[in-house]
């Protein structure tokens, strides 16, 4: 009797990215395919698919790798489950783009082989992404790699410090409310089109800035997600009680944001849930603030270093600091897969405030499994 394959996506805008995933994946034995909803596209993504739930399920459908597709009835990162608990293959296959701790530990309950295979196109093929072919998502992404919270006036007027951003290339489509700077990403759209204008870098952020942050507006998106996206490369924002830095170092070294990106690995978690509250239980004094600003200092001077050992260490550092502050950014579930990467990486952290996203790494060594990022160079 022929082995069941499943595998799950959204597969808007189908291309030969999949297709090569099917093929791949249809080796295990006969292929299923899971695909996510309108719905549960829109609550991941915070956009609408271009083609219909519908219409995709006729294109997977007939691709020629596939034994039969179906539209999941769940939402969310496992809006499969159902699916595969009534299906029951002997494979759940996904990217490694695709690859979360929850699909794990639910095969692994189920008794389901879990494999994870890497983005390889298909021979003489170009490496193709829905990312890449949708036109508006050539706007940047960033990672706060160190110091996050102090551009909060209620966090630094405790003591001045820094936020470290890092620029992202947009070659994946990261979740909403997975501490990406999503939310201000889509305010720079809205504001500028699919890319980013030619300007002065401080000028743009400001503006960008402002443009998320209205009149009236009661919770304030910090300065250093408007800072990362505009800003390529690195960039070091120092706060002192206000919502805008009062200087920032800016930094394009290529072998700089190569030691960067070559150390980082990303371990998705989903977005974080609707109803999380980071400030709730937070507690802010000198010591704890002085305590977040050194490790970001010495994360900086790490990086200058390129002293990966110093640069996991210090993140690692600013973390357990920011967690200091904010006991909601850490729960059993986290804790439970930074011990799971302990032995792997050099350090750790969470994308934005926590609760979910990602888990970001440092690693001397490939981590499998885990998603690689590319650092933004100068503006077109």
């Amino acid at each position: 009797m022929p082995r069941k394959v499943l595998v799950s996506g959204c597969y808007d805008l189908l291309h030969s990215g999949h297709v090569a995933f099917f093929k791949e994946a249809s080796a295990y034995g006969d292929l299923y395919v899971a695909i996510g909803s309108d719905r549960t596209l829109f609550g991941l993504k915070g956009r609408t698919p271009v083609n219909s739930e519908q219409e995709r399920l006729f294109m997977v459908k007939s691709v020629s790798f596939v034994k039969d597709a179906f539209v999941s009835r769940g939402t969310g990162i496992l809006d499969f489950e159902q699916e595969l608990r009534e299906l029951n293959p002997d494979y759940f296959v996904v990217n490694s783009d695709g690859h979360t701790p929850e699909k794990r530990k639910l095969c692994q309950t189920l008794g389901l082989e879990y494999v994870v295979l890497e983005r390889i196109p298909y021979q003489g093929l170009e490496a193709r992404s829905t990312t890449a072919l949708r036109q508006r998502d050539y706007m940047p992404y960033r990672i706060d790699l160190a110091g996050g919270w102090l551009d909060q006036p209620f966090v630094s007027q405790h003591c001045p410090g820094s936020v470290i951003t890092i620029s992202l290339d947009p070659t994946l489509e990261f979740n909403e409310r997975s501490g990406m700077a999503s939310s201000t990403r889509r305010s720079a759209i809205d504001l500028w089109g699919i890319r980013l204008p030619v300007g002065n870098h401080e000028k743009l952020a400001k503006i960008l800035f402002c443009y998320d942050n209205p009149p009236g507006r009661k919770v304030i998106s910090g300065s250093q997600d408007s800072i990362g996206i505009v800003f390529p490369g690195l960039a070091k924002a120092h706060y002192e009680g206000g919502y805008w830095p009062t200087r920032i170092e800016h930094v394009l070294d290529e072998p700089l944001l190569n030691f960067v990106e070559s150390s980082l690995y990303l371990v998705s978690l989903g977005p974080r849930f609707p109803q999380y509250d980071v400030l709730a239980d937070a507690t802010f004094s000198p010591a704890l603030a002085k305590a977040l600003a050194d490790a970001s200092d010495r994360c900086w001077q790490a990086i200058l270093a390129r002293d990966l050992a110093a640069f996991g260490r210090s993140m690692r550092e600013s973390f357990e600091a920011q967690v200091a502050m904010f006991p909601n950014m850490m729960n059993d579930r986290i804790a439970g897969l930074i011990e799971e990467y302990r032995g792997r990486s050099l350090g750790w952290k969470l994308s934005g405030a926590g609760g979910g996203g990602y888990l970001i790494l440092v690693s001397d060594r490939p981590i499998p499994d885990a998603t690689r990022v590319s650092a933004r160079r100068e503006t077109e």
